[in-house]
């Protein structure tokens, strides 16, 4: 076993290792949930994401000045594997809809929902249910602000389950602190499902 993962849990990193997770979006939440789901010990992941580093991304997301300019996916599969080498990362540098959602994803066992436009977040979530009934969809809403930690929860619908507050909206700012938080919730209910997973099902 790679040291990294001597104070995992015991008995996940064998199940983590075999997992694949889907990252829709690489900004304050996926760059943040990857990077946990990779020290938890998750073997293959797929990020999904156009954009390139600005400086405005550096109060929140998994990034450095240096990166400015970098396609997201590409700096944070180098960030990702500079913690576990041995991680496999598919990356895909491009917008996508709701016709790409199964060729670009559908390997994976659970989707993390991290986009920031509500429209976006809806139809992911509608396509990836109509496609994958059976496999879990990790989403964020409600993130912005700072403090208020209280509200921040999980509320799950069938396969889907949603971290934050459900209400706050961009229009209140980004904090980093609580931006992280959300991430690391939606990466800690991934962890949760994809331990229990049998055979790649729930």
């Amino acid at each position: 076993m790679d040291p990294i993962f001597e104070r995992n849990v015991p008995g996940t990193t064998e199940k983590l290792r075999h997992r694949c997770v889907g990252i829709a979006g690489c900004g304050g939440l996926g760059s943040n949930a990857a990077m946990a789901l990779v020290r938890c010990g998750v073997g293959r992941l797929i990020l999904v994401d156009a954009d390139v580093v600005e400086a405005s991304n550096l109060n929140r997301q998994h990034y450095f000045r240096a990166d400015i300019g970098r396609k997201k996916v590409e700096a944070l599969s180098d960030h990702l594997r500079a913690v576990n080498p041995a991680v496999q990362i598919e990356t895909r540098a491009v917008a996508i809809g709701p016709g790409d959602v199964a060729k670009v994803f559908g390997g994976a066992d659970l989707l993390v929902e991290a986009f920031d436009r509500a429209e976006s977040k809806k139809w992911l979530i509608e396509t990836w249910g109509r496609l994958f009934p059976d496999r879990p969809i990790v989403c964020g809403n409600g993130l912005a602000g700072c403090g208020g930690t209280s509200d921040l929860t999980v509320t799950r619908a069938g396969n889907i389950y949603f971290c934050g507050d459900g209400v706050t909206d961009m229009s209140a700012g980004l904090c980093g602190a609580r931006v992280a938080i959300v991430a690391a919730m939606e990466a800690n209910i991934a962890v949760e499902l994809l331990v229990g997973m049998e055979d790649g099902k729930p």
